[in-house]
């Protein structure tokens, strides 16, 4: 017997079609198949039967997966007006709208509204439904989701052990929904910095899922790459690596070549090589990410954008400062039109294009757009959110770059109280933010206090890592520069040593923070009038850079700067401009015009000729510095209070007191605004003036 072509029978069969598309995420053609079952059930059936809720419920799926949420929320609601007509006010598929319809608000970052419908479908449920029953479980999952979301991780680890022990009475010991739930408290652990539950969460989950799955099930997959994800966050490189690449090994059996799940793994390794310094890698990976996204998600997908904002993240490591905010503005181009105008999501972008202004120097857009983030973040995330936290310590940073220290660390001391109360107490955000205090104390000439700030970061390192991690060797760094500033220069270098001690065990030979190393040790031996050993120092920097970096890398400038520093005290005035000159030409090809770097190195010319006695020629240098300066900087930053005394000295020496006068006293008046009274800058500049004012 043939049917009819709008019978019923082939809407189901269209509708399963669709299904098997949209599990092998072919979403466009999963649409396809249900819209067709969704035109013979409007034919076939009343306009308020259940199977016309179900055909708008699959389409909305779609269109959630494919990031168009507008279409999705609307496809979600027309299911649930119908349901409502042709259901009990109570019925478990209500539940499941509304389920549905917060799913999507979530994806929005509509954290409220998608909470306001959570709850009502957990409403329903505990009416409709045994008090174990699994639905419950998931209900109590995704609420704690959205406070997961939100950064309320105690109430999120709440939902979710709620959720474990209704899914334990309810279901099976080896039931994967157990692992649903070991996954998601593994998630909160992680969002705490609790990294070892974490890790023991994620395990569990996967324990269950190698029993109940079979061995290329997707969802073991998603699990190896959440392990790998925790390995990543606590610097088992080598161990993570593995774990994604058994995720990505999965995916090639179980899905298609361009799945988005395959996108995701490829992100995940470039993730990885991105936290290794292998920046090439890196590149390549999250380039392949992005090119399954682009074929697999339409245009202006989310995920797309997460590609573009990875890649701009690598250019912005290695300073290709052009490239990364291109691939940025690509990303927030996308999240515009993919996302409401206050998702956090786009707080994420501005931050990170923020980022690249400061890199850049260019300080008043970098302000602006970390304000445009923290604006956003003001209006979706609860107040002591960490996102929040990380806004204001990158505003203090641009404050701190623009000499501005007291607005610097008012913001600091803002992001440190938001973090002590939304994080464990030896989370490694809390030692990033007593590192940015004590840099700042540090600029102001507070030794003390910088010292006291750099260990507090220090002690939370020690309990959080392992003892040879990288972190550790730059606080050991930072606590040889305060001793090297406080004069105690054995004390100083032996910092220095344990810095290069463990950053020669966590890396290899060739990577950019062993240069660093080398860098503190050459400025200690600098400052002991060691000039040999601190040029041997800055040398094995550079041939480091060389090495690993581009050849016109800002890096690559500063190494030479660094050597042309102990060429002028050793008085081969010669070879030291030859340095502070190949530093400048690097800067003019990398960095943006207005960038202090280029500052300094006129500076350093400057000097070198002032050195020489070419005065009319280190004139002009300091005033080309002097031009930038006044530009990128704000008008007490001690850079400028530098250069002010250095163009005094000069005009001093050439014997235009008069002049020399003025600009002794404007660095004094710098120096007086930032400094302790009886700091040695202070001290030097009034005798300075004293002798300037007899001349006269």
């Amino acid at each position: 017997m043939t049917l009819p072509p709008d019978h019923p029978d082939f809407a189901s069969s269209y509708n399963n079609i669709a299904m098997v598309y949209d599990n092998m995420g072919e979403y466009p053609k999963a649409l396809s198949y249900y819209e067709r079952s969704l035109e013979i059930r409007k034919m076939a059936l009343p306009s308020n039967h259940p199977d016309l809720a179900s055909s708008y419920n699959n389409i909305a799926m779609v269109y959630d997966n494919m990031g168009e949420y507008s279409k999705a929320l609307s496809s979600y609601e027309r299911s649930l007006e119908i349901r409502k007509i042709a259901l009990p006010p109570y019925h478990p598929d209500l539940a499941s709208s509304y389920n549905n319809i917060a799913m999507v608000y979530s994806h929005m970052g509509e954290y409220s509204k998608a909470l306001s419908s959570y709850e009502r479908s957990l409403e329903i449920q505990k009416i409709a439904l045994p008090s174990n029953h699994p639905h419950l479980a998931g209900s109590y999952n995704n609420i704690g989701m959205v406070y997961d979301n939100m950064g309320e991780y105690s109430k999120a680890l709440s939902c979710y052990e709620r959720s474990l022990e209704i899914a334990k009475n309810a279901l099976p010991p080896n039931h994967p929904a157990l692992a649903t739930s070991y996954n998601n408290i593994g998630g909160v652990y992680n969002n705490m910095g609790d990294y070892s539950k974490a890790l023991l969460s994620y395990e569990r989950s996967l324990k269950i899922q190698k029993i109940a799955l079979p061995p290329n099930h997707p969802d073991l997959a998603a699990s190896y790459n959440n392990i790998g994800n925790m390995y990543k966050n606590i610097s088992e490189c080598s161990k993570a690596l593995s774990s994604h690449e058994q995720a990505l090994e999965i995916q090639k059996i179980a899905l298609p070549p361009n799945h988005p799940d395959l996108a995701y793994s490829y992100n995940n390794i470039g993730n990885v090589y991105y936290h290794m310094a292998e920046y090439s890698k890196a590149l390549t990976f999250h380039q392949r990410s992005l090119a399954i996204r682009i074929i697999a998600l339409p245009p202006n997908h989310s995920d797309i954008a997460h590609s573009y904002n990875n890649i701009g993240t690598v250019y912005s490591t290695v300073r290709v400062y052009s490239e990364a905010l291109s691939s940025y503005e690509r990303a927030l181009e996308i999240q515009k039109i993919a996302l409401p105008p206050d998702h956090p999501g786009l707080a994420t972008l501005y931050n990170n294009i923020g980022n690249v202004y400061q890199n850049i120097g260019d300080y008043s857009k970098a302000l602006s757009t970390y304000e445009r983030t923290l604006e956003i973040q003001k209006k979706v995330l609860p107040p002591t959110h960490p996102d929040i936290a990380t806004s204001y310590l990158n505003m203090g940073l641009v404050h701190s770059n623009m000499g501005e220290y007291s607005k610097a660390l008012s913001l600091y001391d803002r992001a440190l109280e938001i973090r002590k109360i939304a994080l464990t107490p030896n989370h490694l955000d809390l030692a990033s933010s007593y590192d940015s205090i004590g840099s700042t104390y540090s600029a102001m000439g507070e030794y003390p206090k910088a010292l006291s700030s750099y260990q507090r970061a220090l002690e939370i390192q020690k309990k959080a890592l392992h003892p040879d991690h990288p972190d550790l060797a730059s606080s050991y760094a930072n606590i040889g520069l305060v001793y090297s500033h406080m004069d105690e220069y054995s004390i100083a270098v032996a910092f220095y040593q344990r810095s290069l001690e463990i950053r020669k065990k966590a890396l290899s030979t060739n990577q950019s923070d062993l240069a660093s190393s080398y860098d503190g040790i050459g400025s200690m031996y600098s400052a002991m009038r060691k000039y040999p050993e601190a040029l041997s120092s800055y040398e094995q920097s550079l041939e480091i850079r060389k090495m690993t970096l581009a050849s016109n890398h800002p890096s690559i400038a500063h190494s030479y700067s660094n050597i042309g520093s102990v060429y002028d005290h050793m008085g081969e005035h010669m070879k030291a401009l030859s340095s502070y000159q190949r530093a400048l030409e690097i800067q003019k090809t990398a960095l943006h015009p207005n960038q202090p770097d280029l500052a300094s190195s006129y500076a350093n010319i400057g000097l070198v000729y002032s050195h020489m006695g070419e005065y009319s020629i280190a004139v002009s240098f300091y005033e080309r510095s002097l031009e930038i300066r006044r530009i990128a900087l704000s008008p007490t930053h001690p850079s400028l209070a530098a250069l002010y005394d250095n163009i005094g000295s000069v005009y001093s020496n050439m014997g235009e007191y008069s002049k020399a006068l003025l600009f002794l006293q404007k660095a004094l008046e710098i120096r007086q605004k930032s400094l302790p009274p009886n700091h040695p800058h202070i001290t030097k500049l009034k005798t300075k003036i004293e002798d300037v004012e007899k001349k006269m």
